[in-house]
This record gives C-alpha cells, sequence and structure tokens, in this order.
C-alpha cells in the first residue's frame, strides 16, 4: 500500500497538521495503516514523526479525528527538544508502529510498570533523512525499555529495508557491529534529553539493556493485540480517536472524518523565536 501526505496550516503553529492519505482519501495515521507491509518476511511499516536532526516533537494525535501528525504542546505552547551535548535533535528518524497501542491498564511482567497510552515508538536508524508522515518499511533489531514517570515506553530499534547496510542487520548485535556506539548514544539520549528543561534523568529497565529481536517482536505482537482490544472498543479509553476510513470490519469506519479534514497545501514555515534551539546544552555528570 502506498500512502502519501496532506498538510494543513502552517509549520511550527499550534494548527499544523500532517494526515496520511491513500488514493487522495485521508486516513488514521493510528488505525489505518497496516502494522505489517510484509507479516510473512517480518516486516513492518512505521509512521516517521521526527526526522532525524530535527528538534520539533512532533507525534500521532490519539485525540484528534484520524489522528494526524501534529507538533505537541505544554501549556499552550510549542514543544521542541534541546539539543543534548554532542546530539543534534533527535538522532534517528523516530515514529510508531501503526495499529499498536501501549495499554495503561496493562501492568508487563518484566518491567513492572504500565503501557504509556500510545502507539510503540521505533527509532529507525538507516542513513536516510525520513519526513513528517512518511511510511517506512523497516526491519525490527531489538527495544529498549524507558521507564517515564512510572510507566513502560518502548522503544524499538529498526532499520529500513532499503536501506544499504539492511540486509546484514538482523538482529540486536549487528548494530554495534556495523553502527559502532549508536545503542550507547541512544540510551544517553534518552536518558538526558529532558534534563535541559529542568527535569530529572531517565531511567530504563534492564540495567539500560537493549533487548534482542525475539523479544522485541513479542512486544510488538503484545502491543498489537492491545490496539485490537481498543479499537473493537474491549479496552475502554474514551480520549482515544477510534475513526479510520479503511478498517471495513470496524464500527469505528466514518467516511464523514475524511470529508472533514481541510484541502492542504505546502506553507513556509513560522519563524522560530526561542534561540535556545540553536545551542548545545552540556549535561554535568552524563555517560559518554
Amino acid at each position: 500500500m502506498s500512502f502519501t501526505t496532506r498538510t494543513v496550516g502552517q509549520p511550527d503553529t499550534l494548527d499544523y497538521r500532517v494526515f496520511i492519505e491513500k488514493n487522495g482519501t485521508p486516513v488514521s495515521a493510528f488505525h489505518d495503516i497496516p502494522l505489517f507491509a510484509d507479516e510473512a518476511n517480518k516486516i513492518y511499516n512505521m509512521v516517521v514523526e521526527i526526522p532525524r536532526w530535527t528538534n520539533a516533537k512532533m507525534e500521532i494525535s490519539k485525540e484528534d479525528s484520524l489522528n494526524p501528525i501534529k507538533q505537541d504542546t505544554k501549556k499552550g505552547k510549542l514543544r521542541y527538544v534541546r539539543n543534548a551535548f554532542p546530539h543534534h535533535g533527535y538522532i534517528w528518524n523516530y515514529g510508531a508502529l501503526p495499529q499498536t497501542w501501549e495499554d495503561p491498564g496493562q501492568t508487563n511482567s518484566d518491567t513492572k510498570c504500565v503501557g504509556d497510552n500510545d502507539p510503540i515508538d521505533v527509532c529507525e536508524i538507516g542513513e536516510a533523512v525520513g519526513y513528517t508522515g512518511q511510511v517506512k518499511q523497516v526491519k525490527i533489531l531489538g527495544v529498549m525499555a524507558l521507564i517515564d514517570e512510572g510507566e513502560t515506553d518502548w522503544k524499538v530499534l529498526a532499520i529500513d529495508v532499503n536501506d544499504p547496510l539492511a540486509s546484514k542487520m538482523n538482529d540486536i548485535e549487528d548494530i554495534e557491529r556495523y553502527m559502532p556506539g549508536l545503542i550507547h548514544a541512544t540510551n544517553e539520549w534518552f536518558r538526558i534529553y529532558k534534563i535541559p528543561d529542568g527535569k530529572p534523568e531517565n531511567q530504563f529497565a534492564f540495567g539500560g539493556e537493549a533487548k534482542n529481536r525475539a523479544y522485541a517482536t513479542e512486544i510488538v505482537k503484545e502491543t498489537a493485540e492491545a490496539w485490537a482490544g481498543l479499537i473493537s472498543g474491549k479496552s475502554d479509553n474514551s480520549k482515544i480517536a477510534i475513526a479510520n476510513t479503511l478498517l471495513n470490519n470496524a464500527s469505528s469506519i466514518s467516511e464523514a472524518a475524511a470529508d472533514e479534514v481541510a484541502a492542504g497545501g505546502v506553507k513556509k514555515a513560522a519563524p522560530v523565536t526561542d534561540q535556545s534551539l540553536h545551542k548545545w546544552f552540556f549535561i554535568s555528570g552524563s555517560k559518554i
């Protein structure tokens, strides 16, 4: 399945949205895109929310109809991640696996924490820089378990199947073999990225260890089953918009939802006035 994007509003504003389309019709970035691009070969679809090297904290909106990608806010202001030395913005293409859900009503037996109520996050480590709303086909290589305010926030490590190294990378140890230092940098990035905003260092389950592909695929399977419960109404979460346009067997299908999406158009980004986005923050005591 091929997907395109429809942008509504001006980047770096509160009204900016990126919708994903199928044949020119808006679909849900959360619910309509299949988890698998090729289930037999374990190739997954990933929705890119944040391209590598950028700072705007873009995410699939759980609350908005058809779940477009928008910039996260705090106290009415747009959120950006700071540049925590030696990193600049996000150090991978960051996004999510559609048709997955980290159920806040379920406690993981290993982390002893509940899910964070989002689609499962993906760090895509290939060399090509993606774009917001891109649907990439990826191979899963492993997973890390960030513990964020008492919730399990899984971080799947994956690579674009079209990357030159994709054929050589099949499990977690291959990341260190072909991209030495990236797992360490990923651990460090997630530990320290909130510190410039006055928050404490983040923690990981498993002592920060990245688990292998087999473990990761089981976690993804669990979150896919949780999503199935969500979309069928078995799991009660009234704050999540479940309208979709492609799930023919779902009671949540809504053709009207697509009709309500405004026409798109590429607009120039608004000027970002927060000059701290251009500086590096040096974190004392970071384990480099």
